[in-house]
Parts: structure tokens; sequence; C-alpha cells
């Protein structure tokens, strides 16, 4: 699913029209950017939740030329899903 998807079930479900679903469609995702570029967790119980890892700068290698560079220390958003989704995501792939 995509976000124009996500906003076509919002649509569909609520009976809302599809300005008004993509706008609440953005307020979440940007809410959720927010949050994570302060640096905040984000926890939806059953789902999962997001955090922002640090990683350290470390030397790396150019697969293509095999030289030496230097990787930057960097943030990035991290998602650990929940066990709730994880057991329903298990049983539709059981028989």
């Amino acid at each position: 699913m995509n976000k124009s998807e996500l906003v076509e079930a919002l649509c569909l479900a609520k009976g809302l029209t599809y300005k008004k679903s993509e706008g609440i469609v953005n307020l979440i995702f940007d809410s959720m950017a927010e949050t994570l570029i302060r640096g905040e967790r984000i926890e939806i119980r059953g789902f999962g939740s997001f955090v922002v890892k640090d990683y350290k700068a470390y030397a790396g290698r150019n697969p293509k030329t095999g030289e030496m560079i230097h990787v930057k220390p960097k943030k990035l958003p991290f998602f650990k899903v929940g066990k709730e989704l994880r057991d329903m995501v298990n049983q539709k792939g059981k028989p």
C-alpha cells in the first residue's frame, strides 16, 4: 500500500472527500516526522514503535574502486514491529 492508496482507503472507510482524507494522512505523517526530528520516540500500541538511532562515523570502502572512504555520523529512523502485528502477519501466512 502506498500513500495514495491509504488516502483512498480512508475516503471509503469514513466517507470523506479525497482532499480531506489527504489532509488527515499528511497531518499524521508530518507529525510523526517532526517528532522523530526532535529525537522523540513514537509508539503505536499493537503496531510498533519508531525511534531514531545514532550511527557513529566509520571507515568504509567504495565497492566500485575499492578506495577507503570516510562515512560521516548519521541518524536514521528505525521501526520495531509490535507483537500483535507480528502475530497477525504470521497467522496469515499459515494455512
